[in-house]
């Protein structure tokens, strides 16, 4: 096929030999599968900000690490070159998460690098080669669901052991190869320990594949692994090979509103004090 524009560059520079096809476009990216000598791999190009239909929202940003002082400041601000180093940060934000879940292990596609806001990765192919379908385009036996169910709570608490969250994972993209579940698409990965809307993700994620599972094996449908998962983390509990039950006890104690408005009027009376105390400094 015709080179697109945007791979033109990496053509010219040999890391591209041919582009085969395109294998998707979704609302951040498009995929195409290339060959790279005699490798078939994928290159996901990203859509300029405003070409894409994800949004960039705050809940999804906080937490992640701008090093630079400058660039953080700018991109605090809606200058244009603040847009453009925001831009920047957020595709670089799921290369980043890429090259780490797949240094930690993680069924991720291999990241083999980042050029002009293109990622060249390996392609997940199936048995014969071609690129691996999509969870949400399979039928699966009720034995196959409980497999792969397990398999991908495997990893999403191999994730959070990495630190970060996926934030948007779905039967949509997670790609099913020989060996299973493999999961793709991260620009909206989350600090875990840096993010105030972490365990809310995480519990989505998590309920996500509960639903989508539970469609084959309903027994799965009665599980709550989310909450479980976060509270072995915040305890310090959770490990990769932590035995979960997907049992989980909630808190069913009612609260005291006595006690609850002893500590409120508490801490009105220790900010009226504050308040006077500034007063009488100011009058001196």
């Amino acid at each position: 096929m015709k080179v697109p524009k945007r791979l033109q560059p990496l053509v010219d520079d040999g890391m591209v030999d041919e582009v085969l096809y395109q294998l998707m476009s979704g609302k951040e990216a498009q995929v195409y599968v290339v060959r790279c000598g005699d490798q078939i791999r994928c290159a996901k190009v990203f859509k300029e900000a405003s070409k894409r239909s994800f949004r960039q929202a705050v809940e999804y940003q906080e937490g992640r690490k701008v090093r630079n002082s400058r660039r953080a400041r700018a991109m605090s601000k809606k200058t244009k070159y603040g847009q453009k180093e925001q831009e920047e940060a957020w595709l670089n934000a799921e290369v980043d998460a890429l090259y780490r879940l797949a240094a930690a292990g993680i069924r991720v596609p291999e990241p083999l690098g980042f050029v002009d806001g293109v990622l060249l990765m390996e392609l997940v192919a199936d048995e014969d080669g071609k690129a691996a379908p999509r969870l949400g385009d399979i039928t699966l036996s009720p034995e196959q669901a409980r497999d792969f169910h397990g398999q991908v709570i495997r990893e999403v608490v191999r994730m959070l052991g990495a630190g970060l969250i996926h934030g948007d994972l779905s039967e949509f993209n997670v790609l099913v190869d020989p060996d299973g579940p493999v999961i793709i698409d991260l620009p909206q990965a989350v600090n875990a320990s840096g993010n105030n809307n972490a365990e809310q993700m995480l519990e989505r994620d998590v309920d996500n594949m509960r639903r989508y599972f539970g469609r084959f094996a309903p027994e799965l449908l009665t599980t709550d692994y989310g909450k479980e998962i976060w509270a072995l983390y915040e305890s310090g509990d959770l490990h990769p090979d932590s035995k979960l039950t997907g049992r989980f006890q909630h808190d069913d104690t009612a609260a005291d509103v006595d006690e609850l408005m002893e500590i409120i009027d508490a801490a009105k009376e220790e900010e009226w004090e504050r308040q006077e105390r500034m007063k009488d400094a100011e009058e001196d």
